[in-house]
């Protein structure tokens, strides 16, 4: 049984069965791949895919089994080579973020110049995607941490972490007539054409919740994934946006206004996960520290150990 073996069953069922898919991220031959896994079953003595001619179409109950065994086997020797960077290269390594444009542009470059400062040899990486990609990053080991607001807690696999909680704002440029509003609500924006995120993105859901909740139906004209792009539409006339507070700056948004709309949407919380049973390297804890505050070494590691223990995926502030 080799490790490689391993990676081969475990990317084929990530890829939802495709053995080309699995090929093409492994940088290898699909008969090759092929080949390994019947191997394995082989010595294994149990099936683990299903076939029908020379397609798989399933897992099989043994094949569940292996197929967790081999994850965590990865993970192990994952964490491994963790273990010899730590001390091996002293202060060098990588460190792949997996988070939203919002996260990203808004919320991040502060830590990330702290981190830098502090941590000059570290190779930082930012891969920006949607929530359920963001997760899925951090799930295959692609990202060693996942920072979003939307999806991660949906995740038994990975270990949540509170971190920020943060409201939305409506945006209009000056003058227009809801500025006149006694008091922002959902009625008001409701006879408007909005510019907000797009579905899967930074809260949108709540702000969907929200006028459904009030029996309303919001006139969404243009969702995007990005703040400044709603920002340069709601310039244009296009409607009033809805964005996350921390992407409105007066200074540099000339020409908008931004009124607090938490008492319409509520609270967000932005999460970071990580994967069950990761070993985190320092530099790992600082950039979380740095991050939020709140989430000292000793609070994650109690986080993690009591995830381990078979507690809540989710530290609770």
């Amino acid at each position: 049984m080799k490790l490689q073996q391993l990676r081969y069953l475990v990317e084929v069922a990530r890829q939802g069965l495709n053995v080309s898919g699995a090929a093409e991220v492994l940088h290898t031959s699909q008969p090759g791949i092929s080949k390994q896994v019947r191997l394995l079953e082989d010595e294994l003595g149990v099936t683990v895919f299903e076939r029908s001619g020379k397609r798989l179409t399933g897992i099989t109950e043994p094949g569940k089994a292996v197929l967790a065994s081999a994850e965590r086997i990865l993970r192990e020797a994952e964490n491994l080579r963790r273990v010899g960077e730590e001390y091996a290269g002293e202060d060098a390594g990588s460190l792949n973020i997996a988070t939203t444009h919002t996260q990203a542009r808004y919320a991040l470059p502060a830590v990330v110049s702290r981190f830098l400062n502090r941590w000059p040899k570290v190779r930082l990486t930012l891969h920006q995607g949607s929530p359920t990609q963001i997760a899925e990053w951090a799930l295959s080991g692609e990202a060693d941490l996942a920072i979003a607001t939307e999806s991660l807690d949906q995740y038994p696999a990975l270990i949540t972490l509170p971190c920020h909680q943060w409201a939305h704002a409506v945006i209009a440029p000056a003058g227009h007539p809801i500025l006149q509003e006694k008091g922002l609500s959902l009625a008001a924006l409701a006879k408007w054409p909005l510019v907000t995120y797009d579905p899967a993105f930074s809260g949108r859901s709540r702000i969907n919740r929200a006028f459904e909740r009030a029996g309303l139906t919001p006139n969404v004209v243009l969702a995007a994934i990005d703040a400044d792009v709603i920002k340069t539409y709601v310039s244009l006339g296009l409607g009033l946006g809805i964005i996350a507070r921390m992407a409105y700056d007066p200074a540099r948004d000339t020409g908008l206004v931004a009124l607090d709309a938490e008492h319409l949407f509520g609270s967000n919380t932005t999460r970071l996960g990580l994967r069950r049973g990761s070993y985190l390297r320092r530099y790992e804890y600082d950039f979380i520290e740095f991050f939020a505050p709140q989430l000292t070494k000793k609070a994650v590691e109690m986080a993690m150990n009591r995830a381990q223990a078979g507690g809540g995926e989710e530290y609770q502030l």
